[in-house]
Formats: structure tokens, sequence, C-alpha cells
């Protein structure tokens, strides 16, 4: 994504939330680090709920995870039954799932992490927005982080060295096909402002070693 349409879309987010929307630490999802290696590690994520843009048929990562982000924005800016503004989080998720696009090409879901106040209860998004509340039961996750800004020409080849890296380990990718073409997210975390120091993810469900998946292991990840 351009950094250009980022910093317009900050600005609309500081004036509806006000100046200190991106000041302090960002509400993400509760997990246990199970496992760790240098290049990825798996986490075993609670059971939680997004809110969820339906499948863009887009040819691009960057365009899909624009609009989707706008219409998830409408959302926590009140654009739901109960007129509720709710604060933002992080991580955004965007999943792509190859062939699911025209021509072959990827299909694309854009994510919002409902804060804990929802969780239960999400508000009910405008039908004209195209929303829907996406509820994941407690599963693990593989992750590799890497910097910069999350694009088109980086996506693929990030997912590409954490596919490499699971092959080579007792974790099986469970959407690993082989080559490039498996289905994964990338999650984003800091606001269009932040230039140096940013931290994106590439996220697999992943299988292997399941009876370490247990959240007794490790103290879940505190929310903020």
């Amino acid at each position: 994504m351009e950094l250009g349409v980022w910093i317009m879309l900050l600005i609309c987010i500081v004036l509806a939330q006000g100046e200190n929307a991106y000041a302090f630490t960002l509400e993400e999802p509760q997990y246990a680090l199970v496992h760790q290696e240098s290049d990825f590690e798996v986490r075993l994520y609670r059971e939680m709920t997004w809110m969820s843009a339906s499948p863009f048929q887009e040819v691009s990562f960057e365009k899909a995870t624009l609009q989707g982000f706008h219409r998830l924005f409408q959302f926590i800016e009140g654009a739901n039954m109960n007129f509720s503004r709710i604060p933002m989080t992080a991580p955004v998720l965007t999943s792509i799932v190859p062939g699911a696009g025209p021509f072959g090409s990827s299909g694309y879901i854009v994510r919002f992490y409902l804060p804990t106040k929802f969780q239960d209860s999400p508000p009910v998004p405008l039908k004209a927005l195209n929303l829907y509340p996406d509820h994941w039961e407690g599963h693990c996750v593989a992750v590799r982080k890497f910097s910069g800004f999350a694009k088109d020409e980086n996506i693929v080849k990030e997912a590409a060295k954490l596919a490499a890296s699971l092959s080579d380990s007792p974790w099986t990718d469970l959407s690993f096909k082989g080559g490039e073409n498996y289905a994964y997210s990338i999650a984003q975390y800091d606001s269009p402002f932040k230039i140096f120091g940013r931290l994106n993810e590439v996220w697999v469900n992943v299988t292997g070693s399941s009876e370490q998946c247990q959240p007794s292991l490790t103290l879940l990840k505190s929310v903020s």
C-alpha cells in the first residue's frame, strides 16, 4: 500500500478517534508461546472474534487491504446498529487464499480484532458494509516477523520463507501444498506514521506437536 494512502487513512482515524488514537498500546489477541526458533515461533491463540470484510476478488494485497480497512473503519466509527464507537486494536489481519480470486489469483479477507468488551456480543454492522463476525476457536499459529511496510512484492517472499522453515521443523503447515501456493495471513501492527521499527507478521495455521499447545505452558500475553 502506498504510504500516502496510509497517511490519508490515519488522518481520518486521528480526526475521528482523537489525536492520541495511536499514543497508547493497542489491545491485541491473547496467546501463549509454545515453541520458538530463530526465524519463527508457534503460538497458541485463545478463541477470539474478528469483524471481517467479505472476501475481495482482487489481484492486489495492498488494494484489498485498503478497501477492507475502509469498510471496517466505518464500522468502528459507528456504522453499526448500536452506533457504537469501537477502539482501534492490532493487528489488522489480511488473509490470502490462493485461487479464490479472478483467473486463479488470490482472494483476500480483511479482519479487525474486536476488543474484549465486544468479543461476546459484537455490534451488528450496517448491511451495506458487507461485514460479518468471524469466530475462531483456540488454535496454533506459526508466525514469522518482518519489518518495513507490507507490500505485494514482499509478502509472498516472507510467506515462502515461513513455509521453508516449517518444512524443516516438527510442525506441519495445515495449508501448505508445496511451493508458494498456500493460504496465509499478514498481520500489520503499526500506524502508517511509523516509518522505522515497523512490525508485520506472516501467520499460518499449524498442526504437529499438538500436545504442546496448552495454555499452561506459559503465561498468556496480557492485554494492554
